[in-house]
């Protein structure tokens, strides 16, 4: 019976073979993230001793040392009326070849692959993005130590921020003021415990302040803030 080895290396031949027959480059591309994939695996049965790594797997995986899986965080960002940039930086990744670079698309994602960096393989996934991209016009570039990823706009309008997930907390840190109404004074003093709810120290202390003081001016026949 075959070992997870032994079938792994079946897989990564036959995709070496077929990566040879193809014609289209997303193929290409896909094929080739596939063999990667597959490598990685081999390598890391080999490093925990989980199974007898024979000969003809090390010619499978081209000798190569172990990569380890790294998840990009950090990336800066920026836009045009038809495209957001997104900008990674990774040294000496011009020096990679073309293959090993691969960015694939949706309507709503997009994820950046890099393999074999310094014995790493790189992936930066952004998920939920603000509004949808057009993935047949979405392409990237590398220059030197930055890779930018050029999404392309389905609509020309500003992105206020790259994924829909930002926009919401950034939006639900930002406190609604309450309708006035009727009673501006009860609406005044919801809006005070509201802000005093959702502040900070500081802003507690302010308000805490402005509570006291206003307590002592009714005590004194005042009423209301000084507003």
């Amino acid at each position: 019976m075959a070992t997870k080895s032994e079938e792994l290396k079946l897989d990564i031949e036959e995709l070496n073979n077929l990566i040879q027959q193809a014609t289209r480059p997303k193929v290409k591309d896909i094929l080739s993230l596939e063999i990667r994939r597959l490598q990685t695996e081999v390598g890391k049965l080999i490093e925990e001793n989980k199974d007898v790594c024979p000969k003809s797997v090390n010619s499978a995986i081209n000798s190569t040392p172990k990569c380890y899986d790294v998840k990009i965080n950090n990336y800066c960002w920026d836009q045009t009326n038809s495209v957001v940039k997104i900008y990674v930086q990774l040294k000496s990744v011009h020096l990679l070849p073309n293959n090993n670079i691969v960015c694939k698309y949706t309507e709503k994602s997009m994820d950046l692959f890099v393999y074999g960096l310094d014995n790493k393989n790189y992936h930066l996934p952004i998920n939920n993005l603000c509004e949808d991209i057009d993935t047949e016009k979405s392409y990237f570039k590398v220059k030197a130590d930055m890779i930018i990823v050029y999404l392309s706009k389905k609509s020309l309008k500003n992105w206020s921020y790259v994924t829909g997930v930002e926009k919401r907390i950034k939006e639900a840190k930002t406190p609604s003021v309450p309708d006035m109404g009727d009673d501006p004074g009860a609406s005044l003093v919801n809006l005070m415990k509201k802000m005093y709810q959702d502040g900070d120290d500081e802003m507690k202390k302010t308000i805490a302040k402005a509570w006291t003081e206003n307590q002592h001016k009714s005590a004194a026949g005042l009423s209301g803030f000084d507003y």
